[in-house]
């Protein structure tokens, strides 16, 4: 300690703050969280629930980067003994390998600022080290030596994400910064192509046995033996299966058909891709996917969990061709209950491929084109148009029982963002969830809730998608904020039921604050994750979830494909149980770091655009609401989703105090209070491209004149 210790004595200012260290004066390990403005907070290893982090003030830091394992010397002062300060003496692993930031390059030098505004320091580059990068590039510096207290970093540029003025490149540089890649691995792309390479002769082969069973099926003389126990799918190709989903989707999971049953019952089908029987267990593929964990849709770009050839190829279930799947048929009765169910493998062909706009249009009879296009629409999907509608009478009694059963149903706005060729923001409108977006939803609910339950009671090892209930803490915070708008929360804190939860929405319908309400409702739940354990779904009210209908994007779901066929094949032994029980485990874990680390880039994105779209109206004025509050101001969402911050530094016709625990700020001499959900108009002042903020000054309501 002392050789880090005397790095500090020197300065007087900073040994008044700290204090003399004591020869046994004990040493915290832990990770460092630096924030943009310099300081960070220290949080120590294998640290118990309510430990308080160690604040270390910027002057403070030495070399230390966010993320790094670090030692810290708390202070021995009195007074921040209480507040639990401390210095770090040194730097145990490094968390920063690689910055990713924009080059600025001299004569004889250049130096890489950093698009984290965590890492304050620059990196310097020696013209040796320059690979080619100009002035202006997105690119990333491997680091060679860290900084210290008398030079900065210096590294060597190693990749040129993006050249100077080059569209898309600050979201190509956001994704690489998350460490994630377009360009997959040499081995996993070999695999795609000896794959891609016999998919024909596959196809070929299975369209060979489906015309011998259609003979078959009419009594000539064909023995089927010989294909059928090389290939024990049901061919699904006659039967009407369809896709649905955006306009601008490449990637098929999921087909869906529905029967009316001879006994009044529904006959859904759920037809997920089969991506198991391309990506092998242990391959090269399936270790990729398991690193990348889920594809990352980012605007109009797509960081995909499998190459293209795969997710928008042979895998996807694309209209008009045979794909392989698996399949699961569920026959519903009149009152939503699912009474049987069947799982196999199967073969289909698309009969169409749908948006949601379109079967939103027709199930809702009307469209903003008109009535003669909703015409069109009749005429163009003629076949299919009673399907559709057997869907959509379904789909409506699936919602309806969900409701019922306490199934909570978040309407938010989302945003809707469009990019110009030059990948810059020129529109953000509301994205409308329509009657053909929920038809999906429910159909892939019951699915989903379907196969975790059949395999629970198989008591096979899983993959389940759990969501515990709120703690006591939040349910209390929020059972304070719904009294303040009148509204009262019953039952108990420690075991609230989803229902009451889901009943106060359906009550707030409609209402100014629904929008608000809904808000603060989801912020008092708990993220949901994976795990091999099956604790149930509290948002959705079942006892049973998984994720099972997107192979192509999720790696749960691929990884339960695997499990789900091993079972359907014969009972796997208990050396193969103990197998999968393990690769459960891992795939859990992974997966849900994974989809946090996506979750984060995909916000981070959307800031970066909203910002970029609104510097453009710096001096506009708008109508608002008041979204939350903070100890530094007031968030504001505008109509299209657009959130900006009115600094209570700047509000200057009174002092306001913040109170976020109440959701409110009160002026100390006018008692003016500004709360959660209240209609302001605001100004847009000052936009913050870098730091990603935006910043809005309340705009007085004029008086009426006489």
């Amino acid at each position: 300690m002392d050789k880090y210790y005397k790095n500090f004595k020197n300065n007087k200012n900073i040994m008044k703050r700290v204090g003399p260290a004591k020869n046994n004066a004990e040493l915290i390990v832990g990770k460092l969280s630096k924030h943009k403005k310099g300081f960070g907070f220290v949080t120590p290893e294998d640290a118990e629930e309510g430990t308080r982090d160690i604040f270390i003030p910027r002057d403070f830091m030495g070399s230390a980067m966010d993320g790094d394992t670090v030692e810290v010397l708390l202070s021995q002062t009195e007074y921040f003994r209480k507040r639990n300060e401390g210095m770090i003496v040194k730097v145990t692993e490094r968390a920063i390998k690689e910055v990713v930031g924009t080059f600025h390059k001299n004569k004889r030098y250049g130096f890489v600022v950093s698009d984290d505004k965590r890492i304050k320091e620059d990196v310097f580059i020696s013209k040796k080290y320059f690979s080619g990068a100009q002035n202006g590039d997105k690119v990333v510096a491997t680091i060679v030596s860290y900084p210290d207290t008398e030079s900065n970093a210096e590294g060597k540029i190693t990749e040129i994400i993006a050249r100077n003025g080059e569209a898309g490149a600050d979201i190509k540089a956001l994704i690489r910064a998350k460490g994630l890649f377009f360009t997959f691995p040499s081995k996993a792309m070999a695999q795609t192509r000896a794959i891609c390479k016999s998919f024909d002769e596959e196809i070929e082969r299975l369209s060979i046995k489906s015309e011998l069973k259609e003979k078959a099926d009419t009594n000539e003389n064909v023995d089927l033996t010989g294909l059928i126990k090389n290939n024990h799918r049901v061919d699904l190709s006659d039967k009407v299966i369809v896709t649905i989903d955006g306009s601008d989707s490449k990637d098929f999971d999921d087909a869906i058909s529905v029967e009316k049953l001879e006994n009044g019952n529904y006959l859904l089908g759920v037809h997920i891709a089969d991506v198991t029987h391309y990506v092998t267990e242990g391959s090269a593929l399936d270790a990729e996917a398991l690193k990348r964990g889920t594809s990352v849709y980012l605007l109009d770009y797509v960081v995909p969990m499998l190459p293209k050839e795969l997710s928008n190829g042979i895998c996807s279930l694309n209209p008009g061709v045979r794909r392989l799947t698996i399949s699961i048929d569920m026959e519903i009765n009149g009152s939503g209950e699912v009474v049987a169910h069947k799982i196999y493998e199967s073969i289909i062909i698309s009969k169409a491929r749908l948006i949601y706009d379109d079967v939103s249009d027709l199930l809702e009879n009307k469209s903003e084109k008109g009535d003669d296009y909703i015409i069109l629409l009749k005429e163009k999907y003629a076949e299919i148009y009673d399907n559709i509608l057997l869907m959509g009478e379904l789909a409506g009694i699936l919602q309806v029982k969900r409701e019922k059963e306490g199934s909570l149903d978040f309407d938010f706005d989302e945003a809707y963002i469009k990019l110009d060729d030059r990948g810059i923001a020129y529109s953000v409108d509301l994205f409308q969830r329509r009657i053909g977006n929920r038809l999906i939803e429910e159909f892939m609910l019951m699915a989903n809730k379907t196969v975790a339950e059949h395999f629970y009671w198989m008591e096979a090892p899983f993959i389940y998608r759990v969501h515990e209930k709120p703690s006591h803490e939040k349910i209390d915070e929020l059972k304070e904020f719904l009294r303040g708008l009148g509204i009262s929360l019953k039952g108990s804190s420690d075991n609230i039921h989803p229902k009451t939860l889901a009943d106060i929405l359906i009550s707030i319908k409609g209402s100014s604050y629904e929008n608000i309400v809904s808000t603060v409702i989801l912020r008092s739940m708990k993220k949901a994750f994976y795990t091999p354990e099956c604790q149930g779904h509290f948002g959705l009210s079942f006892k049973y979830y998984c994720h099972f209908t997107s192979p192509i994007r999720r790696y749960p779901d691929l990884l339960i494909h695997r499990i789900i066929k091993e079972y359907i094949n014969g009972q796997p032994n208990e050396k193969l149980i103990g197998y999968w029980t393990k690769r459960v485990t891992e795939a859990a874990e992974l997966s849900s770091i994974n989809e946090r680390k996506a979750m984060e880039l995909e916000r981070e994105v959307e800031k970066l655009k909203k910002c970029e779209y609104i510097s453009q109206y710096v001096g506009e004025v708008y109508d608002g609401v008041i979204s939350g509050i903070s100890n530094y101001g007031i968030y504001v969402q505008l109509p299209n989703t657009i959130e900006g911050m009115i600094r209570l530094e700047y509000m200057m016709d009174d002092y306001y105090e913040a109170y976020p625990d109440k959701y409110m700020v009160i002026g100390e001499m006018t008692n003016k209070r500004y709360v959660l959900g209240q209609k302001v108009t605001v100004k847009v002042s000052h936009v913050d491209l870098d730091n990603r903020e935006i910043d809005f000054s309340l705009v007085r309501p004029r008086k009426k004149s006489r």
